[in-house]
C-alpha cells in the first residue's frame, strides 16, 4: 500500500539551507519536500512577511526539462489570482539556486487534517468542497489543468480559508510546448487520486481534476481513498476498470445526494462527469443538505466578472486627491444595490470589500448571488436565526451578505471575541463602500481604541481613521491618525509594519491615500513614500 502513496522518483539529498539569506529571502526553517523541490519558510525582508520558498532541487535544475517544468508552475500559478488558490509572488535564481516565492499559507493540509482527526463534520467538508471547486473553476477560466489535485495539496488555513497549492504538474491545454516537455504518455500525478485517462496517458482536460478531486473528497468522506494496491501500477488498473466502494454503504449518515455527487466526480468517462468546477460548485448549491446539519456553511461561490465591477463615483463635494481616489478604485459608474442586498460588496472600493473578505472568511464575490443551502429564518430586529456557534454564524453571514446578518454575529454571540472582530471589520468595510462615514469611523475608532493591548487592531483602525478622515476632507484629523500609524515606536518599527502584516488591503489603501494626497508636492519622498510606493507596484502586478 506505501508503495502507491509514493513520490514516483525518490528525492535526492540536499542541504538544509536554514538561516541562509538570498536576495531579499532569509530563508527561516524547512517545511517539507518533494520529489522536485524542498520548501522552507522564509522572510521576505522589504515587505517584511513570511512566504513559503520553494527551491529546486540542484540534481534537477541541471537538468533542461525538470527547470522549464519548474518554471511552467510558476507561469500556470501566477496566472490564477483567486482567494482559493496559491499566490506566486517571485520566481527567479540566486546563488545558483532556482526558487519560487509564494503566499505561505499557515495551517495544515488536508491529509493532516485527515491523519489528525479523521473525516471532518459534514459542513466543514461541504465548506471544503466549495471553495477547491471555485478554484478549479478559475483554472478552467484559463485553460489550466492541475493534474495532481489531492488532500497534500489542499491547504486548510488558520483562519477557514482553503487554498489549492502545487501546479507543478499543471499544464495549459493545448500548449504545445508543454506537451513536449512532459512527453504524451509519461504519467505523472498522484497514483491513488488519477483520472483514468491520466493512467492511460490519454490528453486531459479540467474534467480530470475533477475526478481527482472526487477521489480525494471520497477519502475525505470515508477515511480511505476510492482505490488502493500495493503497487502503483494495481492502482492506476483500479482506477481505469473498476468501480469505487459505495460511499453510502461506507457513511450511512451522509445525504444520498451528497455521496451520488461524489460518484459522479469519479465517472469512467469524462463527458459523465461535472464539465468544470462552476458545475460543480452549482451542484453543490442545489444539494438539500440542511436536513442533515442544522448550520451548513455557505458554499464559496467561483471568482467571476465581479472583480471588474465598476464602481460608482463617491458623490458630494471632495477635493481633486479625493476625486482621483474614486476614479482609480474603479472605471465607470454601476447601479448599487440596495443596503440589505444579497449581492455583497459592489458599491466603491469593491476590490478593497472582496478582498477583505477573502483574507477573513474565504468568501468570494459572485455577480449573481443565489439563496445559501441554509433556509432563512428572519427574526426579531431583522436578524437571520442563530446558530450553533459564533463560526457558522460569521460563515453564514458572509453567505448572505446582509448587514443585518453581519450584525448578528455579535448580537448572538457577544462573548466571541474573534467573530465579533471580524464581523466588526466586514461592516467597516461595507460602511466604507457604501459612503456611511461616520458609522465607518464609529467602528475604526473602537479598533483604535485597543491601543497596545492589540497592536493589529489599533493599527487597523488608525489606517480606517485615516482612509475616512481623508474621503471627509478632515485633513487635520487624517494627518494625526497617519502620524500614529507610522512613527517609529521604541524597537524601530511602525505600525504600519505590523498592519501590512495583519491587513495587507488596508495597508495598500492607506499607501494609495498617500501617493494621491502627495501629488503635487515639492519635497523630496521620503523612505516611508518609496515603501509605499513599492507596496502599491506589487499590488498592481498581482492584478489588485
Amino acid at each position: 500500500m506505501t508503495d502507491a502513496r509514493s513520490e514516483p522518483q525518490a528525492a535526492a539529498p540536499v542541504v538544509d539551507l536554514t538561516g541562509r539569506t538570498l536576495g531579499d529571502y532569509q530563508l527561516l526553517r524547512r517545511l517539507g519536500r518533494g520529489a522536485m523541490a524542498e520548501v522552507y519558510l522564509a522572510r521576505q525582508s522589504s515587505l517584511d512577511r513570511q512566504v513559503a520558498f520553494k527551491v529546486l532541487r540542484p540534481d534537477l535544475a541541471r537538468d533542461e526539462t525538470y527547470l522549464r517544468r519548474f518554471e511552467m508552475e510558476a507561469r500556470a500559478a501566477a496566472a490564477l489570482v483567486h482567494a482559493s488558490i496559491v499566490q506566486i509572488y517571485e520566481v527567479g535564481c540566486l546563488d545558483d539556486l532556482h526558487f519560487i516565492a509564494q503566499e505561505y499559507v499557515a495551517g495544515q493540509n488536508l491529509a493532516e487534517r485527515l491523519r489528525s482527526g479523521g473525516p471532518p463534520p459534514l459542513a466543514e467538508a461541504v465548506n471544503i468542497m466549495s471553495q477547491v471547486a471555485a478554484a478549479l473553476a478559475k483554472a478552467a477560466e484559463h485553460g489550466i489543468v492541475h493534474r495532481d489535485i489531492k488532500p497534500d495539496n489542499l491547504m486548510l488555513a488558520d483562519n477557514g480559508e482553503v487554498k489549492v497549492a502545487d501546479f507543478g504538474l499543471a499544464r495549459v491545454s493545448g500548449d504545445r510546448e508543454q506537451q513536449r516537455i512532459t512527453q504524451v504518455g509519461i504519467t505523472m500525478g498522484s497514483p491513488l487520486y488519477m483520472s483514468p485517462e491520466q493512467a492511460e496517458g490519454r490528453p486531459l482536460d479540467t474534467r480530470s481534476d475533477i475526478y481527482s478531486f472526487g477521489a480525494t473528497c471520497f477519502e475525505m468522506f470515508a477515511g480511505q481513498p476510492p482505490f488502493d494496491g500495493e503497487t502503483a501500477l494495481s492502482v492506476a488498473v483500479q482506477h481505469v476498470k473498476s468501480q469505487p466502494p459505495q460511499l453510502a454503504a461506507l457513511r450511512p449518515d451522509l445525504p444520498t445526494a451528497l455521496c451520488e455527487l461524489v460518484h459522479r466526480m469519479l465517472a469512467k468517462q469524462p463527458e459523465d462527469r461535472f464539465a468544470n468546477g462552476a458545475a460543480l460548485l452549482a451542484e453543490l448549491r442545489q444539494l438539500p443538505l440542511a436536513e442533515a446539519t442544522s448550520a451548513v456553511p455557505p458554499v464559496v461561490p467561483p471568482a467571476g466578472p465581479s472583480w471588474d465591477t465598476a464602481p460608482p463615483p463617491l458623490a458630494g463635494p471632495q477635493h481633486a486627491a479625493t476625486q482621483h481616489l474614486a476614479r482609480v478604485m474603479g472605471n465607470g459608474p454601476s447601479a448599487a444595490p440596495a443596503a440589505n442586498s444579497t449581492i455583497p460588496w459592489r458599491n466603491p472600493l469593491v476590490w478593497i470589500g472582496g478582498l477583505v473578505a477573502l483574507v477573513l472568511g474565504g468568501w468570494l464575490a459572485w455577480p449573481t448571488a443565489e439563496a445559501p443551502l441554509l433556509q432563512v429564518t428572519e427574526v426579531a430586529n431583522g436578524l437571520p436565526q442563530k446558530l450553533d456557534d459564533p463560526r457558522q454564524q460569521y460563515l453564514f453571514a458572509l453567505e448572505l451578505g446582509t448587514e443585518a446578518a453581519m450584525q448578528s454575529v455579535e448580537a448572538y454571540f457577544p462573548d466571541d471575541e474573534r467573530h465579533v472582530t471580524l464581523a466588526r471589520k466586514q461592516l467597516a468595510t461595507r460602511y466604507l463602500e457604501e459612503e456611511r462615514h461616520a458609522e465607518a469611523l464609529t467602528l475604526f475608532a473602537q479598533f483604535a481604541d485597543a491601543g497596545e493591548l492589540n497592536p493589529d487592531l489599533y493599527a487597523y483602525g488608525l489606517a480606517g481613521q485615516y482612509v475616512v478622515r481623508t474621503l471627509r476632507d478632515e485633513s487635520e484629523a487624517a494627518a494625526a491618525s497617519f502620524t500614529k500609524l507610522t512613527a517609529q515606536r521604541g524597537d524601530g518599527s511602525a505600525l504600519f509594519d505590523r498592519l501590512r502584516r495583519f491587513d495587507p488591503v488596508m495597508a495598500r489603501r492607506v499607501a494609495q491615500v498617500r501617493a494621491i494626497d502627495r501629488r503635487g508636492s515639492r519635497g523630496e519622498p521620503t523612505e516611508l513614500d518609496r515603501r509605499f510606493e513599492q507596496l502599491l507596484r506589487e499590488g498592481g502586478e498581482r492584478g489588485e
